[in-house]
This record gives C-alpha cells, sequence and structure tokens, in this order.
C-alpha cells in the first residue's frame, strides 16, 4: 500500500501558499476491490485524472503541494464527516455509486470497514492538511489554500473558481486567480455549479486562511475522444503537453500578484 498521502515541499524558498489535490489519487486496496461490482472492478470514473502531472512544478514555485493517494471512492476527502458515511456521490464520504448513479458495489462495504477507511485514509490526510496551513499560519499569519480539482460536465468552461459565494475568500484572491487563468486564454467562471467543497468551505472559515477550489475541465488538458471509454485517459498527449505551460505561467502569475498583495 502507498504512503496516505504525497507531501511535497517547494524546492525554492516556500511561500504561504499550500496546494490540495484530495481527488487525483487512484489507488484502491485489494479488500475494497474485491467488494465492487465486476465493471468497477477495473476502472472507476469521474476521477481527477494526472492533476499531479499537471501541478508538479508547484513547488518549484515556493507552493506547498499536498496529494491523496487513494482513490475518491475509498474515501472522498472533499466531504464532511456527517451520518450517514455510506451513500450519495455527492454528499458522503463514501459512495454506494459512482458519480453516473451506477451501483459500485456487488458486496456493500459494513459500518466497521466504513469506519476503518475513515481510520486510516480520512482522518490522517486531514489532520496533515490542518498541520500544514498551520504551520504556515504561524510562519507568514496569512495562507492561501487552493483545493485543485477538475471535471467534465455540466459546464463548458475551462475553468470554475469557487469561494462558497464569498465566503472562503476574498474577491481580491479571486480576481487575482480569475486573471492569470484569462491572460492565458482560458474561459473562466465563478461559482457556477463548482462553487467549492467541503475542504474550500471548512478551511477557508479558519482564521488567517483563504481557501479558493480551482475546477478544470476535462478536455483542457486531456484528449476528449478517450474521455467517454472505460479507461483511464492517457496524460502523455498533445492536450497535455499545450495546457501544462499556460498553468505554470498562470501560476507564475498568481505567485507574483499575492507577493504583491
Amino acid at each position: 500500500m502507498p504512503p496516505i498521502f504525497w507531501l511535497k515541499q517547494p524546492t525554492t524558498g516556500t511561500l504561504p501558499i499550500l496546494a490540495n489535490l484530495p481527488h487525483s489519487g487512484l489507488f484502491v486496496p485489494g479488500t475494497m476491490r474485491q467488494q465492487l461490482g465486476a465493471d468497477h472492478q477495473a476502472f472507476l470514473p469521474h476521477q481527477d485524472w494526472h492533476l499531479d502531472q499537471l501541478y508538479d512544478f508547484l513547488p518549484e514555485l515556493g507552493i506547498t503541494m499536498l496529494q491523496a493517494t487513494h482513490s475518491r471512492y475509498v474515501v472522498d476527502l472533499n466531504r464532511s464527516l456527517k451520518l450517514p458515511y455510506f451513500g450519495n456521490f455527492w454528499s458522503t464520504v463514501v459512495a454506494e455509486k459512482t458519480a453516473f448513479n451506477v451501483p459500485l458495489y456487488e458486496t456493500s462495504p459494513s459500518s466497521e470497514e466504513i469506519e476503518q477507511r475513515l481510520e486510516d485514509f480520512y482522518r490522517p490526510y486531514h489532520a496533515e492538511l490542518a498541520d500544514q496551513l498551520n504551520r504556515l499560519v504561524e510562519k507568514f499569519q496569512k495562507v492561501y489554500l487552493f483545493d485543485l480539482h477538475s471535471f467534465y460536465g455540466p459546464i463548458t468552461d475551462d475553468i470554475c473558481l469557487g469561494n462558497a459565494n464569498g465566503k472562503s475568500c476574498s474577491d481580491s484572491l479571486v480576481d487575482i486567480v480569475d486573471k492569470a487563468f484569462a491572460a492565458e486564454g482560458f474561459g473562466v467562471v465563478r461559482n457556477k455549479v463548482f462553487n467549492g467543497g467541503y475542504i474550500t468551505r471548512h478551511y477557508g472559515n479558519l482564521p488567517n486562511v483563504e481557501a479558493l477550489q480551482i475546477e478544470v475541465r476535462y478536455p483542457v488538458y486531456l484528449e476528449e475522444n478517450q474521455l467517454d471509454q472505460p479507461m483511464i485517459p492517457d496524460w502523455q498527449v498533445s492536450s497535455f503537453d499545450l495546457a501544462k505551460p499556460r498553468f505554470e505561467r498562470a501560476f507564475r502569475h498568481i505567485v507574483e500578484a499575492l507577493s504583491q498583495d
């Protein structure tokens, strides 16, 4: 089993910025895989494909990067820890069905198995995320958390910025990020469907933390003709190669603007 998360520290001077990737991991424990229906044992849909590759330049800019290694279907780190734990994909910490409302399991996990997943994956990850934010707050007093995701539908905009409709970060932070991506030719919207999940809302409510969810549409960096297939899309493709430098330039603009803020 891989570690629960990868923590990548800045390779240059540390900035008051933490990038969080809660849905880009793909690991599924063997015991869980055996419980899945036959159609889902080889492939689970609607995950944040290859964001760790897309954003691997962030530590070079001084940004701390925390990435989950396990699949969102093991536990969803972007859901609050409230009962029921097992149920709807969009609201519970352990999904009973896929994002497309297709049943996942041939044998549903027991309440004891779900609690063990929370103990093994959910609680340690959030403890680390909180620790990293506290460490940066102690050093800088004010910290920016970017919660990084990707999507395919129901909107067709390139990038959606979510700040819980103004509750998790300042408009000035959204303006900076919006301007940086727009300068690279991306179509950017705010709080349109994706207005911020649990991580953005919870940590953005902490003193001295501003949290912004950044959602990227799959075809911005992946080949669209692969996205309807029951397979993990390739990242070594022209769409990815063209998109990545644009993302790096956008984040360089963000870093520069925040250093002057």
